[in-house]
């Protein structure tokens, strides 16, 4: 008897070890309306602090290394046959999180993974209009994208150590940039000038294999904010006004969800894509420290997520992805000014007939991966 039941064990588990890797390839295979699956094409990141590059400072009337400490969160657009990317860099001038002052720099690249970088910063600190705005924290996490007759829009947050402000930016050649203010400063007479709010992602569409930004019901929109998703539209792609409920509140397409890996923050990715199923929004899911955590995820670690919201009725979500579909697991990834682990996505574009993910690992440096369609 005693054979018998280590032989029917034995079987069991045999059976188990067949059938268990096949249930969880189709759970964790993604819907056909997500993109991926995405792969580190090389374990270095692309991008990394550079003590060598130095600048005129106009805030600190000095020069600095302003992209000594860390470099992180990246933008990306295709220009003229090459990627693009823009880059939020810390000089040394503080220790902490937001402490130092952040400036965006600009790399590009033939093949999308070797950078090429500029000396200088194309977006910082100066003597314009923006000063009580920019000074002293600077200028962060930009997101990108284009119209079809060629302006680059930049949303990005503006840092004075007290609020940060999603603010707006325009630019032809992605050098010179004109700052335009908070994008919330004239709506409802100004009610949300000075509310805390980041991370906008403007909606695009693929054409002629380029992402370009394209009106929805005659308007343009962007998904914003990082407790929660919210909305908002415009006609200049300059000044923004969100969307309201009836009583006059935020209105939010999503929320952070308990026991999922996004339990603690839903912040916006890379600029969201109007597709045939509807409108394909990446965010950054943060992990709680609490009780509602995923428990299968280090707390406090940012992954990435994917949510379709419906393109005839864009505050409506139709699914949205339990799993992260990219997590921190390289060692640059889980090291640096944000050990938890990160990998916070900002840029994305359709280059070479594939998707490269452009991405701030452990905010500290920039990571790329790609996913060819073909395959």
């Amino acid at each position: 008897m005693i054979h018998a039941s280590v032989n029917k064990r034995f079987i069991f588990l045999a059976i188990l070890s067949i059938i268990l890797p096949k249930i969880f390839a189709q759970n964790t295979q993604l819907p056909s309306w997500a993109l991926g699956e995405f792969v580190r094409p090389i374990d270095p990141p692309i991008i990394i602090p550079n003590s060598e590059s130095k600048f005129y400072c106009p805030m600190r009337k000095q020069i600095v290394k302003w992209e000594e400490s860390d470099t992180f969160n990246p933008a990306a657009v295709v220009k003229d046959g090459k990627v693009y990317v823009l880059y939020r860099a810390e000089d040394n001038s503080a220790v902490g999180i937001g402490e130092r002052t952040s400036r965006i720099g600009l790399a590009e690249s033939s093949d999308g993974i070797k950078m090429t970088r500029r000396n200088k910063p194309v977006m910082y600190p100066n003597e314009d209009n923006m000063k009580i705005y920019d000074w002293p924290g600077g200028c962060e996490d930009p997101r990108v994208c284009q119209t079809e007759n060629g302006l680059y829009v930049m949303t990005y947050t503006s840092w004075n150590r007290k609020t940060p402000r999603l603010c707006i930016a325009t630019s032809k050649d992605l050098v010179n940039w004109q700052k335009h203010g908070p994008a919330f400063a004239k709506a409802y007479r100004g009610r949300f000038k000075d509310m805390a709010c980041k991370s906008g992602s403007i909606v695009t569409k693929l054409k002629d294999d380029k992402m370009v930004i394209v009106k929805i019901k005659g308007n343009y929109l962007m998904y914003w904010g990082e407790n929660q998703v919210n909305m908002a539209t415009s006609k200049d792609l300059i000044n923004w006004e969100p969307l309201l409920e009836k009583n006059g509140d935020l209105k939010a397409a999503m929320h952070p969800r308990k026991g999922y890996f996004d339990s603690a923050l839903t912040e916006c990715g890379p600029p969201a894509l109007l597709t045939d199923k509807g409108i394909l929004l990446l965010y950054n899911g943060k992990n709680s420290k609490g009780q509602d955590r995923d428990f299968r995820f280090k707390d406090g670690s940012y992954c990435a997520g994917q949510a379709l919201f419906d393109k005839n009725n864009p505050s409506e979500l139709i699914a949205r992805l339990d799993l992260p579909f990219f997590k921190p697991s390289a060692d640059f990834e889980k090291s640096g000014q944000y050990p938890d682990g990160t990998v916070f996505i900002e840029g994305l574009v359709f280059f070479h007939k594939k998707w490269f993910l452009y991405y701030g690992c452990a905010d500290s440096k920039v990571g790329v991966a790609i996913y060819d369609p073909k395959e």
